[in-house]
């Protein structure tokens, strides 16, 4: 998320990095990370933004992350993995006298907060048996962002998603998945949201766009038009496939 000067990464999945370039940013330039569970493909990628943003302050900056109880835990191990690249670099590079600094906020559902002058509001989301999970509602300048990471739909999405120029949600096609006959993919048909609850919660709530993301089974570019016929059966605003490197400007 960019807003104005003030650069938010919503969690950190696989590539990250790379793709916070290919989108104009970088770690170096994070005002904070927001994460909104410890599921892996969600977090695999922290130790490479915590490494980049060290040594791109040269170990000056310190790398704000908010996130669930289980946050501050995960961060001092992956702190503790890379302590022999820690070694090595400072060993080789003068400028760097310090470990990464990094200061990590466990955050209860409600709790607000800024960074510069982008406030940030959070609730709870149902991702169970992941628990705890937040979503983050994100505001500047008079505009507005959801951003709720996986989850059902439930009274937290409703509150962070409602009225927001833009409701991101991760989705599931049920009709697609139902006929994977694997027991692991039948589990995820309980804790995420399909296009369609996606669709219906945008409605429910007036958010004015509707991005999906985190699509599973992952489409064919040719196959967005399907997704988005199907949201656009339940919700009246506009719908964007949120393919990497996609960008809504609000």
């Amino acid at each position: 998320v960019k807003a104005g000067d003030t650069h938010i990464l919503v969690d950190a999945g696989r590539g990250v990095v790379m793709r916070m370039a290919g989108a104009g940013s970088l770690p170096g330039l994070l005002a904070g990370v927001l994460v909104t569970h410890l599921h892996s493909d969600h977090i695999c990628a922290l130790n490479d933004v915590i490494t980049t943003h060290w040594v791109m302050s040269q170990g000056k900056a310190t790398l704000p992350i908010y996130g669930p109880i289980g946050t501050a835990e995960f961060v001092d191990r992956q702190l503790h993995a890379l302590e022999p690249d820690i070694g090595y670099r400072m060993e080789h590079h003068d400028v760097l006298t310090n470990p990464p600094l990094v200061n990590v906020t466990e955050l209860a559902p409600g709790d607000s907060f800024a960074l510069g002058d982008v406030k940030i509001d959070t609730a709870a989301t149902e991702h169970a048996p992941v628990r705890p999970t937040i979503g983050f509602r994100i505001e500047h300048a008079g505009s507005t962002a959801a951003l709720v990471g996986d989850t059902i739909p439930c009274d937290g999405v409703d509150e962070l998603a409602r009225n927001a120029d833009v409701y991101v949600q991760t989705v599931i096609r049920r009709d697609l998945v139902e006929m994977i006959p694997v027991g692991m993919m039948q589990d995820i048909l309980d804790y995420h949201s399909g296009v369609v609850e996606a669709a219906q919660t945008a409605e429910r709530v007036a958010a004015k766009r509707l991005a999906l993301t985190h699509m599973v089974p992952a489409p064919t570019p040719e196959r967005y038009p399907e997704w988005i016929a199907i949201a656009a059966e339940h919700y009246s605003g506009e719908v964007i496939v949120g393919d990497d490197l996609t960008t809504v400007t609000i």
